[in-house]
């Protein structure tokens, strides 16, 4: 059995890595197979061919606990002080596996239906038009949060039915406990998750009650009313699922908005392309999540020993599936390094949604969402220009920019 190589293009806490990991992702694949990383303790995937079989392996998993103590699996209990953030995420359909992520997909899956989706659509192109109409009268701003931003988090709030009055709680919730998603989370990030889940969570409790008493055409509703052989959605279940859908439902969709939008300024061609045929925005779309994939590493637990490439992976450790890679691979990807809005989408076998079990559930929305933000652009407000080059957010994993000035 071979020893894997050490990872050391990869540097995810480097301002410049963070700017743009796509070289040295290419001096990974090149490598090998699989890389192990000290700081983080992890091994890193950088290839489409492993990446896509490891998602759907299930040797492998979100969490270990439905198979292992902590003690058995060699690994320390998360701490008391990082409750209830703990109990808010581990009981989200990320970070469970079979059986119950199957028994929560199933109930989900009765209230967030596609004709949920579609329900939706009206009113994701209104808000998304007024959003763009909004910033073009204004000349221009920050395209981030004047439209990549409130658009996700408006649709989401619509969806549970959150009182427009509360919806400027909900970012800042999802902020907060997103942090605890990237590579050692220091212990400031931690208190930030920990209250936001607190009153995250007793927000939503409240909600819940509400809708009980009262239920209307909402998500929180049907989440209640959701049931199969007696079964049902606990409490806890029904708030960790709302909670996730707001961080991983939006958090995706601003980044590939505002990333999709600077690979458009930098490649005024495939621009113009959009602005000339805007039939085109499927394939576009799709290029955009495969070309700066907003979640970057997608992190499992080895729960039976695998071999990667003729390495062995033990039991116990964690893999970090490298999807931003995966999508530049040009075993998969003919010119991967190339923006291209005619590759077509139907064989645009990007990553960025996930593959297996946990495929994203709210994929179907944030294509509703994209498509719609960037139709209102080239309908409603042709010639926006970037104002000045962003600065990078620190955050690998859910990479992405501070701001994104524009102007006409």
């Amino acid at each position: 059995m071979s020893t894997a190589p050490a990872a050391r293009p990869f540097d995810p806490w480097s301002a410049s890595f963070v700017a743009d990991p796509y070289p040295a992702y290419e001096e990974l694949r090149s490598a090998g197979r699989v890389h192990y990383f000290a700081p983080s303790d992890q091994w890193l995937v950088p290839h489409h061919e492993d990446v896509a079989a490891l998602l759907r392996d299930r040797r492998l998993g979100r969490t270990y606990v439905h198979r292992f103590t902590h003690e058995e699996f060699g690994r320390t209990p998360p701490p008391p002080e990082h409750e209830p953030f703990t109990t808010l995420n581990g009981n989200g359909l990320l970070d469970l596996e079979a059986p119950a992520h199957t028994r929560i997909r199933r109930l989900v899956g009765k209230a967030f239906t596609p004709r949920t989706v579609e329900r939706l659509a009206p009113t994701v192109r209104r808000l998304a038009a007024e959003l763009v109409a909004s910033l073009r009268a204004d000349g221009g701003g920050d395209l981030l949060a004047r439209v990549a931003e409130p658009l996700p988090v408006a649709v989401i709030a619509e969806m549970l039915g959150v009182p427009p009055a509360d919806r400027e709680l909900l970012r800042p919730w999802s902020a907060a406990i997103t942090g605890m998603f990237e590579l050692n989370p220091d212990g400031e990030t931690a208190r930030r998750a920990v209250r936001a889940s607190q009153e995250f969570s007793a927000y939503l409790r409240e909600l819940i009650a509400v809708r009980r008493a009262d239920p209307g055409e909402d998500l929180i509703s049907a989440l209640i009313a959701a049931h199969e052989d007696g079964d049902r959605l606990s409490e806890q279940e029904m708030v960790s699922t709302c909670v996730l859908l707001l961080n991983a439902g939006h958090e995706a969709t601003v980044s590939t908005t505002t990333l999709g939008w600077l690979a458009l300024f930098r490649h005024p061609d495939q621009l113009r392309l959009l602005y000339e045929d805007p039939a085109r925005l499927r394939d576009g779309v799709e290029e955009m999540l495969r070309y700066d994939t907003p979640l970057q590493m997608f992190e499992r637990w080895v729960l039976d020993d695998i071999e990667v490439g003729g390495t062995l992976i033990p039991r116990g450790a964690e893999v970090a599936l490298l999807l931003g890679s995966a999508n530049r691979d040009p075993a998969r990807f003919t010119a991967p390094d190339r923006f291209d809005v005619t590759r077509p989408a139907d064989g645009n076998r990007h990553l960025t949604f996930g593959a297996g079990l946990h495929y994203c559930l709210g994929a179907p929305l944030a294509r509703l969402e994209l498509a719609a933000s960037f139709d209102a652009f080239l309908r409603l407000a042709p010639g926006l220009t970037l104002v000045e080059e962003p600065e990078w957010r620190p955050g690998y994993v859910i990479r992405g920019v501070r701001e994104l000035r524009v102007a006409w």
